[in-house]
């Protein structure tokens, strides 16, 4: 579940970003931080991104000064700046989701995460995708750089036009990274490929070799710079949420549901909530025709699949109880009101007829006596019999 977000930064300058949030419990939370003139709508930030929310794990992904939709000029923008906003967005974090314990950069935000971990005191691991060991390695990428004078001027990045200062090339110059690397005191995953011709693997090596202790380092085979390939971004993003766990310590405190008992908590959102059960947990939503955001099953869906499932499961129990060769079973349901029945029932009192078509399809050799008997069993299912006995329903405030 995506959510836009704005914040601001030690100047005061808004900061756009997009708040990945997994459809159920967050397990951690995770900051990302985009490559050189990327946005946060780039291919890896929006796909590690998503694919960690999947995994449980709560990412921001935001546009530094000047990029993207965050206000400011990118003429205000440079490697020192960079690591600015990544704290003021580590604080946006603690106050809205949770401090973040995973600090994530893509190419020079790679380099970003490693200078800002040291003012991040929550953050316990840090990734680094494809990022250079020097931040000066930019420079390359910037035609004309060494002539920048006091006086920004335009200058092109990539075949593309941006306009930077002589403190843009003042702050990448003196970081010792390695000096950084080597008190992280953080768990440290290098991700690189051997075949990125932006950066190449080398950095990887420096990085790698400069920190100390926990570090692990995985070769991104196949993978270009940017991470264009969505099944490389989806690696990385499970690589990273499998790695990271012996450094996050207990999992975020939940207060268990008792067993045979569901709970329904509100979000943010309009219409989303978190259904938790038995240990599992998912979304409930509306569709977007209703106002909601479609992120999962409408209450009437999950009424209809509590009554679809009850009927599968107690089909096959039995048949395989009775010896009876059913090998499948697809049930669709419907709900409905049925208003010719309804305006009828009304004289006699009994108004809103409430209907729920089942159709079951079974699978396997059944004599025409078996599929009969699978029918019989079908309005026996539990399920099935709570909603004709018209449960009395208590409910009271705690």
């Amino acid at each position: 579940m995506k959510r836009d977000v704005r914040f601001p930064n030690a100047t005061g300058v808004q900061l756009a970003g997009s708040l990945e949030v997994p459809p159920a419990r967050i397990r951690a939370v995770a900051l990302f931080a985009h490559c050189f003139t990327c946005t946060a709508q780039s291919h890896a930030a929006r796909r590690v991104s998503l694919a960690l929310a999947e995994q449980g794990i709560a990412t921001l992904r935001f546009d530094f000064t000047g990029l993207g939709q965050s206000d400011g000029a990118f003429a205000d923008s440079h490697f020192g700046a960079n690591v600015e906003d990544l704290v003021a967005a580590a604080a946006f974090l603690e106050s809205d989701v949770g401090a973040p314990a995973i600090l994530i950069g893509h190419s020079l935000g790679g380099a970003a995460v490693i200078a800002a971990a040291d003012r991040i005191p929550s953050s316990k691991a840090v990734v680094t995708i494809a990022a250079p060991f020097d931040p000066r390695h930019v420079l390359h990428l910037i035609q004309g750089a060494h002539d920048i004078a006091d006086t920004p001027r335009d200058v092109s990045i990539g075949g593309r036009p941006f306009r930077i200062g002589r403190e843009f090339l003042t702050s990448v110059e003196g970081q010792d990274q390695a000096a950084r690397l080597a008190r992280l005191k953080r768990a440290l995953l290098v991700l690189h490929s051997a075949t990125d011709a932006t950066v190449g693997v080398e950095n990887a090596r420096a990085i790698f070799e400069a920190a100390k202790h926990p570090k692990s380092f995985v070769a991104l085979d196949g993978a270009d710079h940017l991470l264009t390939d969505a099944e490389q971004a989806q690696y990385v993003a499970q690589i990273i949420a499998a790695w990271v766990q012996p450094f996050l310590g207990p999992a975020m405190a939940i207060d268990a549901v008792p067993e045979g008992h569901v709970r329904v908590s509100s979000t943010d959102a309009k219409f989303v909530q978190i259904v938790e059960s038995s240990g599992h947990s998912f979304l409930a939503d509306e569709p977007l025709a209703a106002g909601g955001s479609d992120y999962g099953p409408t209450p009437y869906d999950l009424l209809l699949s509590a009554l679809g499932t009850c009927t599968a499961m107690t089909l096959k129990l039995i048949a395989e109880k009775e010896g009876i060769p059913l090998t499948g079973v697809s049930v669709v349901l419907h709900h409905s009101r049925r208003h010719a029945d309804d305006c009828a029932a009304a004289a006699g009192g009994r108004p809103q007829i409430e209907v729920i078509e089942r159709r079951i399809a079974l699978q396997g050799d059944l004599t025409e006596a078996q599929r009969m008997r699978m029918l019989v069993i079908a309005d026996k299912c539990p399920v099935h019999r709570t909603l004709e006995s018209r449960p009395v329903i208590e409910t009271r405030l705690v």
